[in-house]
């Protein structure tokens, strides 16, 4: 039995139910951490997921999110980097070439920035709903 707050490592779903959880795994994957305690790392080098939390010994490598965090990290950057283009496209228009310089760079930046977090948030939620393999 726990105490209010803490989690019984023995099962896989945390006490919280519906939208709670949905966000609590949101909130863990976000961080890169375990979706299950919320204490082990999540991933063991840039996008590679543990098998087992080193915490909790849950089954992280049964999660397949592989293919929706690029497309959501493109979704996010495309809102940031296609507005700052049109702005400065607007304010002045600079050569092609200068703006290249710009935004691709930016884009890459943010793009390796976030797919790590993303990648994290999407493993959170599948674990929230439940989905495996």
């Amino acid at each position: 039995m726990t105490n209010a707050g803490e989690h019984d490592h023995a099962t896989d779903y945390p006490a919280e139910s519906g939208a709670s959880r949905f966000f609590t795994g949101l909130r863990r994957g976000l961080r890169r951490k375990c979706p299950n305690c919320g204490h082990g790392l999540a991933f063991s080098g840039y996008l590679k997921i543990r098998e087992t939390c080193e915490c909790c010994d849950h089954k992280l490598g049964e999660y397949r999110c592989d293919d929706a965090p690029p497309y959501f990290t493109i979704f996010i950057v495309g809102h940031i980097v296609v507005p700052g283009a049109l702005a400065v496209e607007q304010s002045g228009s600079p050569s092609l070439e200068l703006q290249l310089g710009i935004w691709i760079p930016v884009t890459l930046f943010l793009t390796l920035a976030l797919l790590p977090f993303i990648k994290g948030g999407v493993l959170g939620v599948q674990w929230a709903m439940g989905i495996r393999g």
